[in-house]
């Protein structure tokens, strides 16, 4: 990985709860590097950090030992990092343009400069027309196609997503995954994608990072040679079936 290309290097990374029962260690030392415009999907079992981990690249958990190394003149994640959680999290009282322009309202800046933007990024995600509509006139994928917007709106170099397809139906499911790989393509972002499905890493991702049971370390690194554009019909075949596989059994050993 050629270190011009690199935006990230995750170095010994460590984070340990203190609790009443005592110290509770969910990153045990987890070490990888990411490559701008690269699509890193992250698979591991329940409980073993993952959701810790992009909190701390965020800046939203301290970590406790270890470096987040940015290749960057200036990094600062309230600005550089874009976040869409396992649920969409809108604010039910506000409209859906309103929505996706929180994050220019915390960071302090002029939103009319930012109407126009937000109205692009919503026709990105297939919501020209909703504007004015509440989130509870959305339906789910509708609510988390708003949620990407959101994390877009102030062009961060770096979007971090936390499961956000996992309380979806597998049918909206495979058409979300679509879509994110349309808007990533499109959008030249940076993605960090956790999901527990195997397949759906697999069918993202141009690598795929395989952690181990808490305390967490990583003990696999995929590159996934798929064709792009992918398509569904590329989960049928021997090759996708070898990565999924072989994903599976790394799980199975850790």
């Amino acid at each position: 990985m050629s270190d011009n290309n690199k935006l990230l290097s995750i170095r010994n990374l460590k984070k340990v709860y203190r609790t009443r029962d005592g110290e509770l260690e969910a990153l045990g030392s987890v070490t990888f590097d990411v490559n701008q415009q690269e699509f890193v999907s992250i698979v591991g079992p329940s409980g073993c950090g993952k959701t810790t981990l992009l909190k701390i690249i965020a800046g939203l958990l301290p970590k406790s030992e270890g470096e987040i190394i940015v290749n960057q003149d200036s990094f600062d994640p309230a600005r550089e990092v874009g976040f869409v959680f396992q649920k969409p999290l809108l604010l039910h009282w506000r409209k859906v343009l309103d929505n996706v322009l929180l994050p220019i309202e915390i960071l302090k800046l002029d939103r009319k400069k930012y109407v126009d933007r937000a109205r692009e990024l919503l026709n990105l995600v297939g919501l020209e027309g909703f504007e004015q509509r509440y989130p509870n006139e959305l339906s789910g994928g509708m609510q988390q196609r708003v949620s990407i917007a959101r994390a877009l709106i102030h062009d961060p170099k770096l979007i971090l997503m936390d499961e956000p397809f996992g309380a979806l139906d597998a049918i909206t499911r495979e058409k979300m995954n679509l879509e994110l790989l349309r808007i990533w393509s499109e959008s030249k972002k940076t993605i960090l994608f956790i999901t527990h499905e195997i397949s759906e890493a697999v069918f993202l991702g141009d690598r795929v990072i395989v952690l181990s049971a808490r305390p967490s370390k990583m003990v696999g690194s995929y590159d996934i040679a798929l064709e792009r554009p992918r398509a569904l019909s590329q989960k049928a075949t021997p090759e996708f079936g070898e990565y999924t596989i072989s994903i599976y059994q790394k799980l199975e050993v850790v």
